[in-house]
């Protein structure tokens, strides 16, 4: 076990925290908050807009390669219609892991990794009440390479400390 100390308030965690993500797509913050009511249709891992703009959440994992847990992210990508529907329809289906990926491009900001919204994705369906699983297939991005390669222990407590330095608001 692995006591973290956040270097922004000095709070120490009995254990790293590990897990980020967001509750929205980021098309989601372009709707006026008034509009969003009639506008948004949300489901916690999946939403739609104005009924043509289809989103749902997965797991972006990214491998520590020298620690027994991962640097998880639940991030949102674009989802076609068709597959939108489609994986509601399988939503309650064990064989849902033999679908094909889906296509998509990223609705969520990965901190620390610069601009990472439309980048390439593929959501790879998991068991039963999963999320997909996010796999990054743009090519020599960092988030990608480090998905592909995992990360050093100590560049998982860098990326840790910048996103809480960003939710204790001082960045």
């Amino acid at each position: 076990m692995y006591n973290y100390k956040c270097s922004c308030c000095g709070e120490v965690f009995d254990q790293m925290p590990l897990c980020f993500g967001s509750e929205f797509p980021a098309y989601y913050f372009t709707i006026p908050p008034e509009e969003r009511e009639q506008r948004v249709e949300y489901g916690g891992s999946w939403c739609y807009i104005d009924e043509e703009h289809f989103f749902h959440r997965g797991r972006l994992t990214i491998p520590i390669i020298d620690y027994h847990e991962d640097l998880v992210f639940n991030v949102w990508t674009t989802i076609s219609e068709d597959n939108f529907c489609l994986r509601m329809d399988l939503w309650e289906d064990p064989n849902r892991v033999n679908q094909e990926p889906y296509f998509g491009w990223m609705q969520t900001n990965v901190p620390t990794y610069g601009e990472t919204l439309s980048l390439k994705s593929m959501a790879i369906e998991q068991g039963l009440d999963l999320i997909p699983e996010i796999k990054m297939i743009e090519e020599n991005h960092p988030l990608t390479i480090d998905q592909e390669n995992g990360i050093t222990l100590e560049k998982a407590i860098s990326i840790v400390d910048e996103i809480m330095k960003i939710q204790h608001g001082k960045t």
